[in-house]
C-alpha cells in the first residue's frame, strides 16, 4: 500500500450519498441487533406517535433517503394513524453491544444563536467562512471500488494533492480568498456553532441569518472535554457544554491551545433554513436524532429510552435518524436534537445520558431479503458467492 492510500485512510470520512440497493440485512446496519415485539418497548404506547409519523413523512422527501425507505414513504399516503403505520410496515429491533448488553450513551446538542455583523469590527472579528474553493472532496470509490462509502479531503499543493489544513494552522492566518459568512463576537461561541453544526446569528439590526454544515476539512474531531477531564480542570461528574465555556472565560490566554485539539475545522453555507440535517431537511426539536451510520442508517425510525439530564425524568419516544457528527460514533449511540433557545442549551450542554435504541426496519424488506431470524446474531453476514 502507498503512502498516499494509507493516507487515505488516515482522512476517510463516511458519505451518507453513497447508498446501494438493499438485499440483505448486511446492506442496512453492522450492528448486533435483538428482535423485540412493539409491546415489549417501553413507553411505545404512550408516546405521541402521530407526531414521530409527521415527522418520518417530512424526511421521507429528502433527495438522499435510504433506497430501503422508498416502499415505506411511499406507505404514507395510506396512513393517518401513526401506530398504525409503524407497526403494520416495521419490524423493531434492539441495538447490542458486543457483550449483548443493550445500553449506550445518549448525548444532546442544539441550535445556537450567535451575535454577530456582516463587516468585521473591533469586537466583531471571528469570522464564520464558507467553503474553501481548493478544498476537495475525493472520491475514494472511484479508484478503489472497495472503499466505495469513503471520501477524502484535501488540497492541492506543488501539483500533489496534501491533507488540508489543521484547525490551529487554518485559524492563524487570514483568508482572504475564502469567502465569509459573518464575523461574531466570541471564538467561544464560534466554535461551539462548529460543534453543533448549525445555528442562528443576530445581526445588528436584529436580522436572524441561518448557518448551516457546508463541509470539513478532513481532520479527526477530537472532544476538548476529555482534555480537560484529564488534565484535573474539571472533574468528569461535572463535565458538560456549560462547564467547558466557563472554563474558557476563565483561562482566555489557554483557549487557543484548547481548541487546536481538535483539528478538525467545519465550514459553513448560509440558507434560509432553520437547522439541517445529513438528509438536508429541517430538524424537528425532540423528534431527530444524529448517529452513526454504520449502525443507524438516515432515515430510519429509532425508539429511545432514556432520561432528562436535568429533571432525570424518563425520554421514551419515536425518533428519526437524520443527521451525523463526528463525535457520534459506537454501537449504541446518538445525539439527542434539542432545538433553540436556553432550555434547549442547557439540555443539550448537560445530556450524557445512558440510554437504549431501538431501530425500526421495514417488513418489505425482510419478505426479500435474507433475514436472520435468531436473536443477538450479527446482521452483517458474509453473502454466498
Amino acid at each position: 500500500m502507498n503512502l498516499w492510500v494509507s493516507l487515505a485512510f488516515v482522512l476517510l470520512f463516511v458519505s451518507c450519498k453513497d447508498i446501494q440497493v438493499v438485499e440483505t440485512k448486511a446492506d442496512i446496519s453492522n450492528a448486533k441487533f435483538e428482535k423485540i415485539p412493539f409491546e415489549k418497548i417501553q413507553g411505545f404506547k404512550e408516546d405521541n406517535l402521530t407526531l414521530a409519523f409527521d415527522v418520518f413523512k417530512k424526511d421521507c422527501n429528502s433527495s438522499i433517503i435510504n433506497k430501503a425507505l422508498i416502499n415505506v414513504c411511499e406507505n404514507t399516503t395510506n396512513y393517518t394513524n401513526g401506530y398504525k403505520f409503524f407497526t403494520e410496515n416495521f419490524e423493531a429491533f434492539k441495538l447490542l453491544n458486543d457483550d449483548n448488553s443493550d445500553n449506550g450513551l445518549i448525548t444532546g446538542y442544539y441550535e445556537p444563536l450567535l451575535n454577530g455583523s456582516l463587516v468585521k469590527t473591533e469586537k466583531f472579528k471571528y469570522p464564520i467562512y464558507e467553503k474553501p474553493d481548493d478544498l476537495l472532496i475525493i472520491d475514494l470509490g472511484l479508484a478503489y471500488p472497495e472503499l466505495k462509502k469513503y471520501k477524502l479531503r484535501g488540497k492541492i499543493q506543488d501539483d500533489k494533492v496534501v491533507p488540508y489544513e489543521v484547525r490551529e494552522e487554518f485559524d492563524s492566518k487570514e483568508h482572504h480568498n475564502i469567502e465569509v459568512i459573518c464575523y461574531v463576537d466570541s471564538k467561544i461561541d464560534r466554535f461551539i456553532l462548529e460543534i453543533q453544526g448549525s445555528g442562528r446569528v443576530k445581526l445588528q439590526d436584529e436580522t436572524i441569518i441561518n448557518v448551516g454544515y457546508a463541509e470539513q476539512n478532513g481532520r479527526a474531531y477530537y472532544p476538548i472535554g476529555r482534555a480537560l477531564i484529564q488534565n484535573n480542570e474539571i472533574n468528569r461528574k461535572d463535565m458538560s457544554l456549560q462547564a467547558i465555556t466557563k472554563w474558557c472565560e476563565d483561562n482566555p490566554l489557554k483557549v487557543d491551545e484548547l481548541f487546536n485539539l481538535n483539528q478538525s475545522k467545519i465550514f459553513f453555507v448560509k440558507n434560509n433554513k432553520t437547522a439541517t440535517g445529513s438528509l438536508n431537511i429541517p430538524l424537528v426539536a425532540k423528534r431527530n436524532l444524529a448517529v452513526d451510520t454504520k449502525f443507524i442508517p438516515l432515515g430510519f425510525p429509532v425508539f429511545i429510552n432514556t432520561t432528562n439530564p436535568i429533571t432525570n425524568n424518563k425520554i421514551n419516544q419515536l425518533m428519526v435518524s437524520a443527521d451525523t457528527g463526528g463525535a457520534i460514533k459506537g454501537k449504541i449511540r446518538a445525539d439527542f436534537f434539542w432545538g433553540n433557545g436556553e432550555e434547549a442549551k442547557q439540555n443539550a450542554g448537560k445530556m450524557a445520558q445512558k440510554g437504549k435504541l431501538i431501530i425500526f426496519i421495514p417488513k418489505d424488506l425482510s419478505k426479500k431479503s435474507r433475514w436472520l431470524s435468531d436473536t443477538s446474531k450479527y446482521l452483517k453476514v458474509k453473502e454466498n458467492p
